[in-house]
C-alpha cells in the first residue's frame, strides 16, 4: 500500500490526479485548476445525517468536506466550499487523527466529500489511521469526474464508492460544469469503481459495508440527460446497482444565468425520469417524490 501512496503523491509533481491533467507542480506549492496545491484545506469535519440511509444510518456518517473542486458547476449547492474555497488548513497528521476521532463518535463510516484533488493525502490518512485502529468503512464521495488510472491506485483504500453521474452528454458538461470530457472519464471511472468493490453490500442493520452507490441529480428541462445516464448504468454496470435519483435541485450559484435551470426542477420532469428508471428494471436505491 505504501508504494501506491508514493505513486499518488508523485502524480502531483505535474498533477494528473483528475482528468484535466493540468500538470501543476502541486508538490512545490503551485495551485492546479482545482485551486489547490500541497496543503490540505477542509471546510468541516463532523457527524452528518443527511446522506442516503445506508450511509448515514442512525449513527451518522463521519464526513470530511474538502475545500475546492476540479469541476466548476454553475448549479453547485455547496459553492462556498467548492468554488469559493471556504475552509481551513490542516496537516496530514490532523487529517489522519480526524478519522479516528470521528470513529470514536460512533459513526457508520468515514466519508470523504469532494476528495479527488486530495486523493494522495486521503490514501495516506487511511493507511495511517488503519494502523491506529480505524475499522469503519471508508466512503469516497465524489463528483464522478475521476482519472481511472488514479482510481486503480486507490484500490484497497476505499470500501464504498459514492460517485455522481452528472451527465450523459458532454455538451451539457461543458456548458454547466466547464469540462469537455466528463462523460468518458465518468463512465470509465464508474466501471473501475464497480470492478473494485462490486454491488452495495449491507449489514443486518441496513448499513453499507462495501460497494458502489451512484447518485444522479435530475436537472430541470434535461430529462434526456438523465435517461442517458440511467441507460449507461443499466447497460455497462448493472440494474442491481444502488442508484440515488435526487430531486433536490435548486437554483444556486450561477444557475440564474441559464434560463432552463433558473426555475427549478418540476415534479413532472422528476417523475418522468423515475418512470424511466423503473422501466429499465432498477430496484435498488432511493426515490424522492
Amino acid at each position: 500500500m505504501k508504494h501506491k501512496i508514493e505513486e499518488l503523491f508523485l502524480a502531483m509533481d505535474e498533477c494528473v490526479l483528475c482528468p484535466r491533467k493540468c500538470k501543476a507542480h502541486r508538490n512545490k506549492g503551485q495551485k492546479g485548476f482545482c485551486r489547490s496545491a500541497d496543503k490540505i484545506f477542509v471546510a468541516s469535519r463532523n457527524v452528518h445525517f443527511g446522506e442516503e440511509p445506508p450511509i448515514s444510518g442512525q449513527r451518522g456518517s463521519g464526513t470530511i468536506f474538502f475545500s475546492n473542486c476540479s469541476l466548476n458547476c454553475v448549479f453547485c449547492q455547496n459553492y462556498p466550499i467548492s468554488q469559493l474555497g471556504n475552509g481551513v488548513e490542516i496537516s496530514q497528521e490532523e487529517l489522519s487523527a480526524a478519522l479516528i476521532s470521528l470513529q470514536d463518535k460512533g459513526v457508520c463510516n468515514i466519508n470523504f466529500v469532494t476528495p479527488t484533488h486530495y486523493s494522495a493525502h486521503i490514501a495516506k490518512a487511511i493507511f495511517d489511521a488503519r494502523s491506529k485502529g480505524l475499522r469503519v468503512p471508508v466512503v469516497y464521495n465524489s463528483s464522478g469526474y475521476e482519472n481511472p488510472e488514479i482510481l486503480k491506485l486507490l484500490e484497497g483504500f476505499i470500501d464504498i464508492y459514492m460517485p455522481d453521474i452528472k451527465y450523459s452528454n458532454d455538451v451539457l458538461a461543458s456548458k454547466y460544469s466547464n469540462v469537455k470530457d466528463y462523460v468518458s472519464n465518468n463512465q470509465l471511472s464508474l466501471i473501475e469503481m464497480y470492478r473494485q468493490v462490486g454491488e452495495l453490500e449491507l449489514d443486518e442493520n441496513g448499513i453499507a459495508k462495501r460497494g458502489l452507490l451512484i447518485r444522479h441529480l435530475v436537472l430541470p428541462n434535461n430529462t434526456r440527460n438523465s435517461k442517458g445516464a440511467l441507460d449507461f448504468i443499466a447497460r455497462s454496470i448493472s440494474t442491481n446497482t444502488f442508484v440515488s435519483l435526487m430531486s433536490q435541485y435548486h437554483g444556486a450559484y450561477k444557475s440564474q444565468n441559464f434560463p432552463e435551470l433558473a426555475d427549478g426542477l418540476s415534479k413532472k420532469d422528476y417523475l418522468e425520469v423515475l418512470e424511466y428508471m423503473d422501466k429499465l428494471g432498477f430496484e435498488n436505491g432511493w426515490r424522492q417524490i
